[in-house]
């Protein structure tokens, strides 16, 4: 694919475009259909899969792998492409780790544990999120009915997932207005509410403590805080944030754009639920993970994350003057 194209003075013609990474390491845990997720996006941006799974699911992601190269090979591609490490040895995960010069990039899908594992051993590059610790920003000028509709989807949907929001801070000048109604919607959902100042006033709650700012319940359990306007959502969230995905509720355009200005998450969102943070939601197919990284990938990594890019230049016996 031809990203970008242009013509110089001196008559050179200059193409970008994508190519594959080259080899890359998936090591996940528990969860088998990574094994035909990271196996089928490696194959489509043309990069070759090496697949280690967890203990847990072995037999399960040996199944996918071999009906994967029967696809291979009736397709006529290489069987190779997508090669799965066949043992329960974690010391095939070191080895991994530290191919230099034969893997290029190492993507680890699972909990905290394996991440911070292969970002702390690994010699070669990563695209990796430790945490998904996303906020809800509710703002003076928040809509109120959009408020309680995404507050409670971005809590309740679905609590295990890595876009499932873990903190609501509330600006002080919504709550003047609306009084408690976002906290007394999640408590009748059954969420438990881990309030912190005044909000723990509030009955049903439960008093929070300075761990659960920052902290990934994947539960139905979120932390809760008052702040000053949309400043003091920006200093918390720098302070406690993964850089996984923060959503401000506002109508104020102003507003949303200091939100957005102010924050270097991987996904920010105006006015809309963070369990939208997904490849398939965004319109790219399957995905791999959410990259929280500053460098190359961010966000949901699907085919074209798994891509790099060269240059294609042509002259007609150009010489440079």
């Amino acid at each position: 694919q031809v990203i970008a194209e242009w013509d110089r003075p001196t008559g050179l013609h200059i193409r970008r475009v994508r190519t594959p990474i080259g080899v890359i390491g998936v090591i996940y845990e528990s969860r088998p259909n990574v094994t035909a997720d990271a196996g089928a996006l490696a194959l489509k941006s043309g990069n070759a899969v090496i697949l280690r799974g967890g203990s847990e699911s072995l037999h399960s992601s040996a199944a996918i792998h071999a009906c994967m190269v029967e696809g291979l090979r009736a397709a006529g591609l290489p069987e190779t492409a997508i090669q799965m490490v066949p043992t329960r040895d974690r010391a095939a995960v070191s080895a991994m780790l530290g191919a230099q010069g034969l893997i290029d990039v190492i993507i680890p899908r699972g909990g905290k544990g394996l991440v911070g594992l292969v970002q702390e051993q690994a010699r070669v590059p990563v695209f990796a999120h430790l945490e998904g610790i996303c906020h809800v920003y509710a703002d003076g000028a928040a809509d109120l009915d959009k408020a309680r509709r995404v507050v409670l989807n971005a809590k309740t949907r679905r609590t295990g997932v890595c876009g499932s929001a873990e903190c609501l801070l509330i600006d002080r000048a919504f709550f003047d207005r609306h009084g408690d109604i976002l906290i007394r919607d999640l408590l009748e959902a059954g969420v438990e509410v881990r309030a912190d100042g005044d909000l723990a006033q509030i009955p049903g709650t439960v008093p929070a403590s300075p761990d659960d700012f920052g902290r990934e319940f994947l539960d139905m359990i979120i932390a809760a805080k008052l702040v000053d306007g949309v400043e003091g959502a920006i200093t918390h969230i720098r302070r406690h944030g993964s850089q996984h995905t923060e959503s401000i509720l506002t109508e104020d355009d102003a507003t949303a754009e200091r939100f957005f200005a102010g924050l270097d998450s991987a996904i920010l969102m105006r006015n809309a639920s963070t369990q939208f943070a997904d490849g398939g939601e965004f319109g790219m197919g399957a995905e791999i993970g959410i990259a929280t990284g500053k460098m190359h990938a961010r966000g949901p990594v699907g085919a074209e994350q798994l891509t790099s890019f060269k240059y294609l230049v042509t002259g007609d016996g150009t010489i440079r003057a």
